[in-house]
């Protein structure tokens, strides 16, 4: 593999250096995009000329576009006048729904002046649906997720011997999610790593993942973005000390608070996000929920919501800590600490994106404030835990709404 090691410079590179096609030049300057981030800038030298590219960086960090415009300045450059129904010429893998989704969305925006026609498979979501998607006319980019693009490769609805780009997202997350013997088995079903361009990016360059990337692409470079902090300095930190009966009061008060425009509160359990947000609307807060046993069709509508400004407030597990791009969330609140670091670090990267300011807040209560010590050596850094003011600590009042939650489910939690 070859190394193409950055570090982060002042030095900015502008979109319009790439000679891309007319098209997608127009779509990036109507989205407001004028300079690349430096992932966009040091994959974007190689992968437009056709190279492999195994790229290191973090969320937030703008791949998503970098390979995006990869795929979209080719599609346009290299047109096919022969086409056949579910026979994609690009295809991007994810981890997870939302991820697949919101890249999906992205590359809506970036097509937008242009036929290009993008399919997402994911789970959860009506397979009849998506078929008939992937057959009303030639499809250019397929967006999916492991599971559910298997379904359409063992079913035959899918032909991926036409595949011309590769993509490969958050590599690391589905090594981590065992999915990658799935993802082996849709590879096989393209053409070889010789014939076709293979782009994978992750956050970590673990042994497992160089293994991966010189199995499924052709001499790749390696371009990596170092950050100088695991968390960005746009986000300013805050750990509460408080009691685990205190926190709801806690919650209530800081979102009443003027300046928290728009808020993700993360705690761990689905329990939790249900009883937490259902609290949240019996107090006159309206709140969207995000969690796994939500369905795909009221996630997607609750996140529009979010991003729209319908909703001030979204509860959710960690299944948004990732993938996912809103812009400007003034506020995470840990409502309980993550059992693992890093999903600390994805947590807090909601907010302060873009260049802009924002601010996390966690709760840490005597029954996981142990969890703090792994979370500053992740962070290398310690993180000033102060008692918050008595004003922040006053009762919530009494609940103006009734409860959301059927009666049958508050009987069952109960027993």
């Amino acid at each position: 593999m070859e190394d193409a090691l950055v570090s982060v410079t002042e030095n900015k590179l502008s979109f319009d250096n790439f000679k891309l096609a007319q098209p997608l030049q127009k779509a990036i300057t109507k989205l407001g995009f004028e300079f690349c981030t430096p992932i966009q800038a040091q994959s974007l030298v190689h992968t437009l000329e056709g190279h492999d590219v195994t790229g290191r960086a973090q969320t937030g960090t703008g791949k998503t576009v970098a390979f995006l415009v990869t795929i979209i300045n080719d599609l346009l450059t290299n047109t096919i006048e022969s086409r056949y129904i579910a026979e994609p010429r690009a295809l991007v893998v994810a981890p997870t729904r939302e991820l697949a989704i919101q890249i999906a969305s992205d590359a809506s925006g970036l097509t937008e002046f242009c036929d290009i026609h993008v399919v997402t498979l994911v789970g959860g979501e009506d397979y009849k649906k998506q078929l008939t998607a992937l057959d009303r006319k030639a499809v250019d980019i397929v967006v999916a997720t492991p599971g559910r693009l298997l379904d359409f490769v063992t079913n035959d609805n899918i032909y991926l011997g036409q595949v011309e780009l590769l993509v490969l997202d958050e590599a690391d997350r589905m090594l981590d999610m065992g999915f990658i013997p799935q993802v082996r088995r849709v590879i096989s079903r393209t053409p070889g790593k010789d014939c076709r361009q293979t782009l994978m990016f992750s956050a970590t360059f673990s042994a497992e993942i160089k293994e991966l990337a010189e199995r499924w692409a052709m001499n790749p470079i390696m371009v990596e973005i170092e950050p100088e902090k695991v968390a960005s300095e746009a986000v300013k930190q805050i750990v509460y000390l408080v009691t685990t009966e205190s926190k709801y009061d806690l919650l209530f008060n800081l979102l009443a608070e003027e300046g928290t425009s728009k808020v993700i509160v993360f705690s761990n359990r689905r329990d939790q996000v249900r009883d937490l947000a259902d609290n949240l609307y019996r107090n006159g807060i309206d709140c969207g929920t995000l969690s796994g046993d939500i369905p795909q069709h009221k996630r997607i509508r609750t996140l529009e919501a979010f991003k729209s400004g319908k909703l001030r407030v979204l509860v959710a597990t960690d299944v948004a800590g990732r993938g996912l791009h809103i812009e400007d969330i003034s506020h995470v609140v840990n409502f309980t600490l993550p059992e693992e670091p890093e999903d600390y670090v994805h947590r807090i990267g909601r907010t302060g994106r873009a260049g802009a300011i924002g601010t996390s807040i966690s709760f840490a209560c005597e029954e996981d404030s142990f969890l703090l010590p792994a979370i500053e050596e992740k962070l290398c850094t310690k993180l000033d835990c102060t008692h918050p003011d008595d004003d922040l600590l006053k009762v919530a009042p009494t609940f103006v709404r009734h409860s959301r939650i059927k009666k049958k489910d508050r009987l069952l939690k109960k027993r």
